[in-house]
C-alpha cells in the first residue's frame, strides 16, 4: 500500500517511514514538508493513503487535506497531530479527513488506521472517541456560520470585525502579534479572503463583532 507522509519535522516522518516499511506491506513514496508539497505530492503519485500533520508551512493541514480530497477521491487522509482539541478535530473530519490520531501512536496503531481508511471506513483515536459521541448526541444549538475555522480563530476574527488592528488583538487574546499574524493567514486561507478588509465585511455579514 503506497503512504505519504506530510509533516514539517523531518525526524518525524523518517520515524515514521521506518515504522512502517519495517512491518512490512506499506510502502512510504513519498514526504512532503508544507501543506503546498502535500497537495502536489497526493496529484502526483496518487498514494492510497496520506498521513497528514496539521501545523504546516504555508497551507495548513486541513486545507492541504480539503484539496487532496477534492483533487484525488480515491486517497484517504489521516491527520495525526499533537492537537488534542474538538476543534481541530471537527476541522479535520469536515476537510474530508477519514480518520485522526495524535503522535505517539505506534506502528500498530498506524497500520490499522491505514487499513481502516483505505478500506472506506474511518478511525478515530480513542482519546477523541467522546468528542465524537458528543457531537452526534448534543449538536451545537447555533449554526456556526464557519465550520471549518477553530475557536481561536473565530475570535480573531470577530475582533477583525470589531475593527481591531493586530496588537490590539494581540493584547486582548494574550498572543503575540507574529501569532495573529499566522492565524490571519489561516482564516484567510480557509475562507479563500484576500484581505482584512474583506474577512471584516464577511464577518460582520455572519453577525460576529459588535
Amino acid at each position: 500500500m503506497d503512504v505519504l507522509i506530510a509533516d514539517d519535522h523531518p525526524l518525524y516522518r523518517s520515524g515514521v517511514k521506518t515504522l512502517l516499511e519495517s512491518a512490512g506491506a506499506c510502502r512510504v513514496v513519498g514526504e512532503a514538508r508544507t501543506g503546498g508539497e502535500a497537495v502536489a505530492l497526493a496529484g502526483r503519485l496518487r498514494p492510497h493513503v496520506v498521513l497528514m500533520d496539521v501545523n504546516l508551512p504555508d497551507i495548513s493541514g486541513i486545507e492541504a487535506t480539503r484539496a487532496i480530497v477534492g483533487r484525488c477521491p480515491d486517497t484517504a487522509v489521516v491527520v495525526v497531530t499533537m492537537l488534542e482539541d474538538r476543534d481541530t478535530f471537527l476541522s479535520a473530519m469536515r476537510s474530508g479527513a477519514r480518520g485522526y490520531l495524535l503522535k505517539g501512536a505506534d506502528s500498530k496503531e498506524l497500520r490499522r488506521a491505514i487499513d481502516v481508511v483505505h478500506a472506506g471506513s474511518v478511525l478515530f483515536d480513542s482519546h477523541v472517541a467522546d468528542w465524537v459521541v458528543e457531537y452526534l448526541t448534543k449538536p451545537p444549538a447555533a449554526q456556526d456560520p464557519f465550520p471549518e475555522l477553530t475557536a481561536r480563530e473565530r475570535a480573531v476574527l470577530e475582533l477583525v470585525a470589531d475593527g481591531k488592528g493586530n496588537a490590539v488583538i494581540a493584547r486582548e487574546l494574550g498572543l503575540s502579534v507574529k501569532t495573529v499574524r499566522n492565524y490571519l493567514s489561516r482564516i484567510f486561507a480557509k475562507l479563500r479572503l484576500v484581505d482584512r478588509t474583506e474577512a471584516a465585511v464577511l464577518a460582520r455579514r455572519a453577525g460576529l463583532g459588535r
